[in-house]
């Protein structure tokens, strides 16, 4: 199976400081997997790599199909719209509805009829158990429903991959595990999955593959 993601010899930089030196990893289409270390050690910057936030130094690197060595930024939308990215600090429109919320991410990918717009919102709404609370602000939810938010916009382009960044950093353990569930059932409906954390207790939950990144390299569990 050709991988969705294919990194080789890769070396990762903060501030013009190597942290990771010549690493490779491939995460085939169809898996759930883990990135985890300490804090510091470049889970975030791989991340950002993926997503064309970073320059490629290196043999490889590719996602979804696009080769991020030559990656045009003409092309990086056309790239993340086949991608769905959760943060942790969620990054909603406080003065929009969650309806609102959705909808405009809609429009901004380039849905130009309402009524499928409307549909595909309340579709995604009630992947995630929110169909009933399209009409709330964020600040009228509570952490887990905002991050339940940010998961349906995600989905709404029925992405390829889906990244999350320390999904379940602000959440306390019982709102954690609702979140993972749904993570694991979008990844059983043919997602693939990469969940950067360090939330061991979610990870020993929904045991996966796991990419471990520790003194500069990346350990595989070959889960």
């Amino acid at each position: 199976m050709k991988p969705i993601i294919t990194l080789k010899n890769i070396d990762i930089y903060q501030k013009k400081l190597l942290i990771l030196h010549q690493i490779s990893l491939n995460i085939n289409k169809g898996e759930f997997v883990y990135l985890i270390g300490k804090t510091g050690t470049g889970k975030s910057s791989i991340l950002k790599l993926l997503l064309a936030d970073e320059k490629v130094h290196g043999e490889q690197a590719e996602i979804v199909g696009f080769d991020l060595k030559i990656i045009k930024t003409k092309q990086i939308p056309y790239l993340r719209r086949k991608i769905g990215i959760i943060f942790q600090d969620y990054q909603l429109l406080s003065e929009k509805t969650v309806f609102e919320n959705l909808d405009n991410a809609l429009k901004a990918i380039g849905w130009k009829f309402k009524n499928e717009r409307d549909e595909r919102v309340m579709k995604t709404l009630d992947l995630v158990g929110l169909s009933t609370k399209h009409y709330k602000y964020p600040h009228q939810l509570s952490g887990g429903e905002q991050q339940r938010v940010c998961i349906a916009r995600a989905l709404l382009n029925d992405p390829e991959l889906l990244i999350a960044d320390e999904p379940t950093g602000n959440l306390d353990p019982i709102t954690s595990e609702e979140i993972f569930q749904i993570f694991h059932h979008i990844y059983k409906k043919g997602t693939t999955v990469l969940i950067a954390t360090h939330d061991f207790m979610m990870i020993d939950k929904f045991p996966s593959r796991s990419l471990l990144i520790e003194e500069g390299k990346i350990i595989d569990s070959g889960l």
